[in-house]
């Protein structure tokens, strides 16, 4: 009997995936700091909008974020190892958490850095006037849509952890993949004034919610929740804004 190695191989590539998700809905829910920076994270993303920021800047602002929140996650990974090793009081290990602390701080301060030299200047620049848009390209758009709707689906897999059943990529309280394939659709239907190409998409974003209802991954309810999340956070940013 032949094995299918590729077969075992894409599913393990999941596992892992499905391991690494998990260590962060766990530390999201559970750890008091990061769910600071992942506030933080989303109101940064969000702000971002309404100033014309570069590729660069923006390249440096995903950075900074990621920097914070990986930097968060390995000093809690940390404290649970020596907690796990020494549950008592010991002075090695009151150093080793007092240093990876101190990776944290350097990363926040960072990115207070990063923030005032992106936002300073822009904000003063916009202090008195109306915003008529918030950026020239929608390719950024684009990217910032993208990242909201990843962003929210993992926040509500958190909240409602719960009540949801499977793994994040296969099952949970939302569904990601309807949930961007809806704003994707969206986006599409904001660049064309063509509407064969904006059905066509809406039709791709359905045929991808119903292959999850249809193969057990996910219920109705959570199809619909992610299909009404990523055409949200499409409209929010296409349209209203």
């Amino acid at each position: 009997m032949k094995r299918d190695y590729g077969k075992g191989f894409i599913l393990s590539l999941v596992d892992s995936f499905n391991y690494a998700i998990n260590g962060l809905i766990t530390a999201v829910g559970t750890e008091r700091n990061i769910k600071i920076h992942y506030g933080a994270a989303i109101l940064a993303l969000f702000s971002s909008l309404f100033f014309d920021l570069t590729r660069v800047e923006y390249m440096v602002l995903l950075i900074t974020i990621t920097l914070v929140i990986a930097a968060e996650l390995f000093n809690t990974a940390i404290e649970k190892t020596i907690d796990l090793i020494t549950p008592e009081y010991n002075d090695l290990a009151k150093i080793v958490k007092d240093v990876a602390a101190a990776g944290v701080l350097i990363a926040a301060l960072n990115s207070i850095a990063v923030g005032y030299l992106l936002f300073f200047d822009r904000l003063n620049a916009v202090r008195d006037v109306v915003i008529l848009r918030i950026t020239n390209s929608s390719t950024h758009l684009t990217l910032i849509a993208i990242i909201l709707v990843l962003v929210l689906t993992l926040g509500l897999k958190v909240l409602l952890r719960k009540f949801s059943k499977g793994t994040h990529l296969h099952g949970g309280a939302v569904s990601g993949h309807s949930s961007l394939a809806f704003c994707a659709a969206t986006i599409i239907s904001t660049m064309t004034d063509n509407i064969i190409i904006t059905i066509l998409a809406f039709i791709m974003a359905l045929l991808v919610a119903e292959s999850r209802i249809e193969g057990k991954i996910h219920t109705t309810i959570e199809v619909v929740t992610g299909s009404v999340l990523g055409i949200f956070v499409g409209i929010l940013i296409f349209q209203i804004f």
